[in-house]
C-alpha cells in the first residue's frame, strides 16, 4: 500500500469511529434495514430531506438520489472491503445517457404490378329485392293470373302448367311491367302525362293504366291503324290522335309533342323498372305450382319478360331450367348469344301480319346478359308450329292467343324438348291480341297444317249418279265436305269426263291417313293438292 492510500485509510477510520461513537437520532422503521451508507448521517448535509432517494438511479447526468460520503466503487481500488465487518457492499451503477433514437427504414417501394387489384364488384342490373318491390306496388291494380294444369299434359308426357298471362284487362303480361313503370314516375311527370306511338301491347297498357292512376295520356296512331284497334284505345279513356301515314311519322310526332308540352314519350324498352314488373311472373309461377322442373318463356319483343321471369326463378331456385322461345324467322337472341354481344339489326322477313309486335323490338345489352347469364337454354319454333299451338289452345284450353301466346307450347309440339319428358313444366302464355279476321285465316291455316282439312281432285264421267256416289262415299268416311268444284275438261283426249275437286275435314291425322287410302282404292285418279 503506497502512502496515498495509508493516508486516506487512516482518515477514514478515523472519521468512520468519530461517527460510530456519536449520539445517533432514533431510526425510522423504514430505515433501520437500510445499508449504512444510505443513511441520513452518512450523506452530505445531513439535516436536507432525502426525498430523492427513492427516485431510482442515476440517469442522463442527473441525480436520482445524492451520492454518499463513501463511494462503493473507490472502496474495491483498496482492497480493504473485509475491515468493514461486511458492511460495505459493492453496487454497479449504471449510468445511461439520453435514449438512442432508431430511424425507421423507409417504406419499401413496390411497383403498381406487384400490388393485388381485387375487382370492384358491379352492381346487379335487376335485382330479386326489385322484384319483390314491384310485386307489393302492383298487387292492387293486376290480377294475379292462374296457372292451371293442361289437358295437354298426357298427350306430351309431361305436366304441363299454363300461366295465363293473357287474361289481363288488355290481354297481355305487359300490364305488369307497365303499371310499376308509371306508379315509379314522379308527382309532376305524373300531372303532366305521357304519350306513346306504337300500335302494340305495351302501349294499351299504357293507355289503360295511365287512366286508371289519373294520368294524362295521348296516344298517337297512323292512319294506315284500323279502326277497330283505334276504338280499343278510346275505350280504355286515352286522347286519340291520327297522323301521318306510316309508324315513324306518328313517333316522331310524338316525340315532338313530348318535348313541346314536357310529357313524357313510353316506349318499349329495358329499364329496370319495366323489367321488375314483369318479372313477378317468375315469383307468381314459383308459388303456384310447388317441385318445378322448367319454366317456359316467350322471348320476343325487348325480351324483358324472359329477362324479368329469369331473375326472380333462378334467385328463388337455381336448380328450376328456364327456357326462352323465339320465332324462327327472327331469331335475335339466338344469334346474339352466338356473337357474344347483342344483334342490332337482322336480315330477315318474317309474317309481319303474325310477328309485327315482335319484329319492331331490339335487344339491349342489360337484358342479354342478363339472359346470357340466368336462361338455360334458347330455341325458335317455325310459323307452323306456332299456328298448331293456337288450334290446341282453342280446342283444349277453349281460349284463343296469338303467336306470341302459343310459341312456349309450340316447342312442346314440335318435339323440341324431349328432356322435359315426365317434368314439372310451367309455360307462359303471354298474349292474347288478333284482329279477328286473322285468328279465322291463323285456323283455316292451321287445320291445313295439322293434316285435317285436305284437298284433292278427281276425275268423274259425265254419267248421271257419279257426283252422288262420290259424295255417298264421303259421308260414309264420316268425313265433313267444305268446299266442291265440278270443272269439264277442255282437253280433248279426256271427252265425257269431269274434274271434281274437294275440300274436306277430317277428324285428326289418323282418319285423314285412312281417307286418303280408301279413296285411292276407289279413285285411281285421285290426286291429293299440296298445302
Amino acid at each position: 500500500m503506497n502512502f496515498a492510500a495509508q493516508l486516506f485509510y487512516s482518515s477514514y477510520l478515523s472519521e468512520r469511529l468519530e461517527r460510530l461513537y456519536a449520539p445517533r437520532p432514533a431510526l425510522k422503521g423504514s430505515e433501520e434495514n437500510d445499508p449504512f451508507w444510505q443513511r441520513e448521517e452518512l450523506c452530505l448535509g445531513a439535516g436536507e430531506h432525502r426525498g430523492s432517494f427513492k427516485c431510482g438511479p442515476v440517469s442522463n447526468g442527473t441525480a436520482g438520489r445524492r451520492p454518499t460520503l463513501i463511494e462503493p466503487e473507490r472502496l474495491k481500488d483498496f482492497g480493504e472491503e473485509d475491515l468493514l465487518n461486511g458492511d460495505v457492499k459493492v453496487h454497479d451503477t449504471k449510468v445511461s445517457g439520453s435514449p438512442e433514437i432508431v430511424l425507421m427504414d423507409p417504406p419499401k417501394t413496390r411497383r403498381v404490378s406487384e400490388f393485388r387489384i381485387i375487382p370492384r364488384q358491379t352492381p346487379q342490373y335487376l335485382r330479386f329485392e326489385d322484384i319483390s318491390a314491384a310485386a307489393f306496388r302492383i298487387q292492387t291494380g293486376i290480377q294475379k293470373t292462374p296457372c292451371t294444369y293442361s289437358r295437354l299434359s298426357k298427350q306430351y308426357g309431361m305436366e304441363i302448367y299454363l300461366k295465363k298471362e293473357h287474361l289481363h284487362y288488355t290481354g297481355s303480361v305487359k300490364e305488369r311491367g307497365v303499371l310499376y313503370l308509371l306508379t315509379s314516375l314522379t308527382q309532376e311527370q305524373q300531372r303532366k302525362g305521357v304519350i306513346v306511338a306504337t300500335d302494340c301491347n305495351f302501349s294499351m297498357a299504357v293507355a289503360h293504366h295511365a287512366v286508371e292512376l289519373k294520368i294524362p295520356v295521348f296516344v298517337i296512331m297512323p292512319s294506315s291503324c284500323s279502326s277497330p284497334r283505334l276504338r280499343i284505345y278510346r275505350d280504355y279513356g286515352a286522347m286519340v290522335i291520327s297522323y301521318g301515314s306510316t309508324g315513324r311519322d306518328s313517333q316522331n310526332h310524338a316525340r315532338h309533342l313530348a318535348a313541346e308540352n314536357g310529357y313524357l314519350y313510353l316506349e318499349e324498352d329495358e329499364s329496370a323498372a319495366y323489367l321488375a314488373g314483369l318479372g313477378t311472373v317468375g315469383m307468381e309461377i314459383y308459388e303456384q305450382v310447388p317441385k318445378l322442373d322448367a319454366v317456359i318463356v316467350p322471348a320476343a319483343g325487348q325480351y324483358g319478360l324472359l329477362a324479368g321471369t329469369a331473375a326472380a326463378i333462378k334467385h328463388l331456385n337455381s336448380q328450376v331450367l328456364v327456357i326462352g322461345i323465339e320465332p324462327e324467322g327472327f331469331p335475335l337472341l339466338l344469334q346474339s348469344l352466338k356473337t357474344d354481344s347483342p344483334v342490332k339489326d337482322m336480315h330477315s322477313t318474317p309474317n309481319r301480319k303474325l310477328y309485327g309486335d315482335l319484329v319492331e323490338r331490339s335487344l339491349g345489352e342489360n337484358t342479354f346478359y342478363l339472359a346470357k347469364k340466368l336462361v338455360d337454354r334458347v330455341i325458335s319454333v317455325s310459323e307452323e308450329d306456332s299456328l298448331v299451338a293456337m288450334l290446341r289452345f282453342q280446342e283444349f284450353e277453349r281460349s284463343t292467343v296469338d303467336t306470341e301466346g302459343s310459341m312456349g307450347l309450340a316447342a312442346i309440339l314440335a318435339g323440341q324438348l324431349p328432356e322435359l319428358k315426365g317434368k314439372k313444366v310451367a309455360v307462359v302464355v303471354s298474349s292474347a291480341n288478333m284482329d279477328l279476321e286473322l285468328v279465322r285465316q291463323c285456323v283455316d291455316r292451321a287445320l291445313v297444317l295439322d293434316d285435317r282439312v285436305s284437298k284433292f281432285s278427281v276425275q268423274l264421267g259425265e254419267w248421271p249418279g257419279d257426283m252422288a256416289k262420290l259424295l255417298d262415299f264421303l259421308s260414309r268416311e264420316d268425313v265433313r265436305l267444305l268446299d266442291v268444284c265440278h270443272r269439264r275438261q277442255g282437253d280433248k283426249t279426256d271427252l265425257f269426263k269431269a274434274k271434281v275437286e274437294c275440300v274436306v275435314e277430317t277428324r285428326d291425322r289418323t282418319q285423314s291417313a285412312q281417307l286418303r287410302k280408301t279413296l285411292g282404292e276407289r279413285y285411281p285418279s285421285v290426286c291429293w293438292l299440296d298445302r
